[in-house]
This record gives structure tokens, sequence and C-alpha cells, in this order.
């Protein structure tokens, strides 16, 4: 009998234990919460993201961060079979915008009973409140032959898959403990920082826009000159700075950013159907239909009118100038904030609000083919704790039942 010890109740972990059980084979899984899949609960504002249903080139594309490594794991499991996965136990799905794919039921607890249940049905062994703090190795054959926890019960094992989170939502179990045993193992832990994260800014007045969402705006995000970031879509304003999907997906380029050198520049168009052309023309019509009111009067029917006092303060304006009084420089001036009106990014927010952690270990020392350290022989990661992530829309959760179920069928033989 194999036994294979699953470290990690969340997505990644339920998927390679679901993929490692079988005839022959007994698998554990160890979980420090109360009950399994927290942090799934949670995703997709409780609704679960379960994955995406875009083409391969399209999902790779979402993957900033290691796409190549993902390309093995994907290939064996991929957005088709976890849908498949799902409907087959009785959950159906549906695509929304941006191919985001759901329960019909918009209820994370389905999938995760649905999990559970195939856990039992496959019988694995789940432990709660089972916080793994070693890896037991055989230093001599390089190769890991079990678990203890920091209540003293310990597990020998022929296998283990890490699949412990990042450091995320640490509420959830997701505090960076995973990379603790990877260190030891002697892997290189890549620092981890937050990742579809909000900014904040360096402008105070955003506070008052707070609650404000824009849609269909495009944005700029770049260091000096260089462009690290550009889309198309919806943002929200924050009493700390911007947040929205928008900003979220932009998050996940900022690579090792030190903000302390020199802020980043977002760059917000308002107006982004209209070039700049269009708009002046568009400014002059309106000029000339309303001149005797006050400028603010007419950027309330080009923008959200909470946005105007904070716009008119951006350029400089008065309130209450009168539009037959705006002279042909403030005109273009106006017309050159509505399409690149620039804030100042000064950091991120912390883990408590990042959807997840860019960082981990690194996957070159991982085979993407097994999931399999190249260091110690039948030790497996899966997961956020590896140093790959990706955009908002369902992408990271792929990763996590792919990685998962390659780890799983893998120390399974």
């Amino acid at each position: 009998m194999k036994t294979i010890v699953i470290v990690g109740g969340g997505a990644a972990g339920l998927m390679a234990a679901i993929s490692a059980s079988g005839p022959g084979r007994k698998v554990i899984l160890l979980e420090r919460n109360e009950k399994v899949g927290k942090k799934l609960f949670i995703t997709g504002k409780g609704r679960c993201n379960i994955t995406n249903a875009s083409d391969i080139n399209t999902f790779f594309d979402h993957i900033p961060g290691s796409p190549r490594f993902m390309h093995s794991a994907f290939s064996k499991f991929s957005n088709k079979d976890i849908m498949n996965f799902f409907e087959e136990r009785g959950v159906a799905v549906k695509t929304e915008r941006g191919a985001r794919v759901f329960p019909v039921s918009d209820k994370s607890s389905d999938v995760i009973r649905a999990l559970l249940k195939t856990c039992q049905e496959k019988k694995v062994t789940i432990h709660y409140h089972c916080l793994v703090n070693d890896l037991l190795i055989d230093e001599e054959e390089k190769r890991v032959t079990g678990v203890s926890c920091r209540d003293g019960r310990s597990f020998q094992a022929d296998a283990v898959v890490l699949a412990c989170g990042g450091m995320s939502y640490p509420s959830t179990g997701s505090d960076g403990k995973g990379y603790a045993l990877a260190r030891k193992a002697g892997h290189r832990i890549i620092e981890p920082s937050p990742s579809l994260v909000p900014f904040e800014c360096r402008e105070k007045w955003v506070s008052d826009l707070m609650g404000l969402s824009l849609k269909n705006v495009e944005i700029q995000l770049k260091e000096k000159k260089k462009l690290l970031y550009k889309g198309f879509g919806e943002m929200l304003f924050t009493h700390f700075g911007v947040s929205g999907p928008l900003i979220l997906t932009a998050s996940t380029r900022l690579g090792r950013t030190d903000f302390s050198k020199a802020p980043l520049r977002l760059i917000i168009d308002f107006k982004p159907a209209l070039d700049e052309e269009k708009v002046q023309a568009r400014l002059l019509r309106e000029f000339d239909t309303y001149r005797n009111k006050n400028i603010s009067n007419v950027l309330d029917r080009l923008l959200p009118g909470k946005l105007t006092p904070c716009f008119l303060e951006y350029i400089g304006l008065d309130p209450g100038k009168k539009v037959r009084d705006i002279s042909r420089k403030e005109r273009n001036h106006i017309a050159d904030a509505l399409k690149n009106f620039e804030l100042h990014i000064t950091g991120t927010r912390s883990f408590n609000e990042a959807i997840i952690t860019r960082g981990g270990v690194d996957v070159r020392q991982i085979d993407p083919s097994s999931m399999e350290s190249r260091l110690i022989s039948q030790l497996y990661f899966a997961g956020e704790m590896m140093n790959v992530d990706a955009e908002t829309g369902g992408y990271n959760l792929q990763i996590a039942w792919s990685s998962g179920y390659s780890a799983g069928i893998s120390c399974a033989k």
C-alpha cells in the first residue's frame, strides 16, 4: 500500500487528493483549519469563479508569471476537464462575461461539497486542525519520508504534496507556512508579494470619490516611460486609491516594483472610444450649446457628477467659470485631461486584500511534467505556493486544479 500525504485542503490540495487516490494507495489530506476550502469559499465573492472557458492560447496570455511552466499540467487537466468534473457531480456550470465560469447556483459551497464528497467516495482520509511544521527527509537519499505536525502527530509517507497556498487572505490559513517547509528542503523562494490587489494613490482627494465606479475606461500603468500594462474595462475609486477589475489585472504586471524610488503613473482615458480630435469636436459642440452655463454643468454631461469637482481641481479651473469665458488653452487642457488623467501609485494594499500571491517556490526547481521537486524525490508542489500566477477571471483557480491533478496522478505512479 502506497501512502500519499497531501498538505493543504484548498483547491489544489483537494484535487491532488482526488487524482492520487485509487487501488493500492492510501491518501491522507492534512488541513490546518476546521474545514477544507476556506479560501475557495470566498472566491468570486462567494460565487466561485471555477475557471475560464477561453481557448488555450488566450488562457496562457492571461498568465504573466511562468505560463510555459503550466503547459504540461494543463494538457493533463484543462479548463474543459474541470467543467466536466463538476457537471458529472451535479454542479451545473455557466459561462459569463469574459468567459468566466461559475456554478449555476452561484454558490461556492456547492463546489466544495462536490470536492469533499468525491474525496469521501475515493476514501481519502482527512485530518483537521493539523498544522504541518516539518518535512521528514532522508538526507542521504534526498527523498521525503513524511511530515510532522505541531501537535506532535507525524505521518510516514511514500510521497508528499505541498499545497499550502500563498500569503493572501491569511485568515483562511494561507499565511506562508508552506514556504518554510519548501525552504527547509532546499528550495529557493521568490519573494512573495500581493497580487490581484488594489493600489494606493498619492492624491488624497481620491477619497472624495470613494465608491465611484467607472465603466468602459482605458488605463495605462507606467514606470517612468515604460508601459507595464494597458487595458480596457471597469475600475473603482476607494478611500485609499483605486481598485476594480482593471486595477487588479494591472497589479499582476508590477514585478519587483520599488515604490520608494518613484511612484508609478496611472493614466486614465475617460473617452477611449473617441480620439483626441473627436474629443475636441465634442467639447466644441457642448460649449456652443451651453456657452452661458458654468463649466461644471457641461462637464457633468461628459463625466459622472461625483468626478467633476476633482476633475476641475486637477486641471485648475473654477467650477463657476462660464463656458463662454473658457480660453482655447483651457479647452485643450480639458480635452487632454479627458484622455490622459494621471494618478500616482505609491504602493499596493496588503496580503489581507490581495486575491493571490505573486512569488513562492521557484518553478525552475519543479518538474513541470509531474510537479515533483528537482531537489527532493517524491516531494511535489501544487497551487499558489509556486511562483506562477495569473490575472483575474478564473485563471488562478485553473492553475490550482491543473497543478493539483498533475501532482496527484504523478505521485500515485
